[in-house]
């Protein structure tokens, strides 16, 4: 028996599909023998003698895929890029901090088309925006106070904290 490997890469599958071809235009072995021969079925053998008779050994080229078009073109993406640094305040929301649904939405109404969530992110980095979540803080706070709390009480209450748990008992 011979060793046939689980997966071919798109070489391989290439370089049988151009054999077939060859096999096929030499006509000294039928689809079925082509087929047994190169690991194929009768069905795929018979698929490429349709294609090398429409476009040669050609057509059995392997060619490159080409994607999914944007849904938004570049003009539409500069448009929406303004519209994100204008704020979200400015077309409706609560906050002025925008966030992925938010924008999701945005886009729907304005272009008439969805992105995927996960997809998104991906959009807003090319566009130059980055994730960013602002650190919550009150307003009236004081940073020289914040300061000495952190230098001096936050340690004192760390430390009181560990002796506790050193000096707990487990049973």
């Amino acid at each position: 028996m011979k060793w046939k490997p689980s997966q071919l890469t798109q070489e391989q599958k290439e370089e049988r599909r151009l054999e077939g071809g060859r096999l096929l235009k030499a006509g000294t072995l039928s689809q079925a023998e082509i087929a047994r021969q190169l690991g194929v079925s009768r069905a795929t053998v018979s698929d490429w003698a349709k294609v090398v008779a429409k476009k040669g050994l050609k057509g059995l080229k392997s060619k490159k895929a080409r994607g999914v078009d944007a849904k938004l073109g570049q003009e539409q993406k500069q448009r929406l890029k303004k519209i994100l640094k204008q704020g979200a305040l400015r077309h409706g929301f609560p906050t002025d901090r925008w966030t992925l649904e938010q924008v999701h939405q945005m886009i729907r109404e304005k272009f008439e088309t969805s992105y995927h969530p996960k997809y998104l992110s991906r959009l807003l980095r090319q566009l130059g925006f980055s994730p960013q979540k602002p650190m919550s803080q009150a307003i009236e706070q004081e940073k020289e106070l914040v300061q000495a709390w952190l230098e001096k009480d936050w340690a004192r209450i760390k430390k009181v904290a560990a002796a506790r748990r050193r000096s707990r008992i487990l049973g």
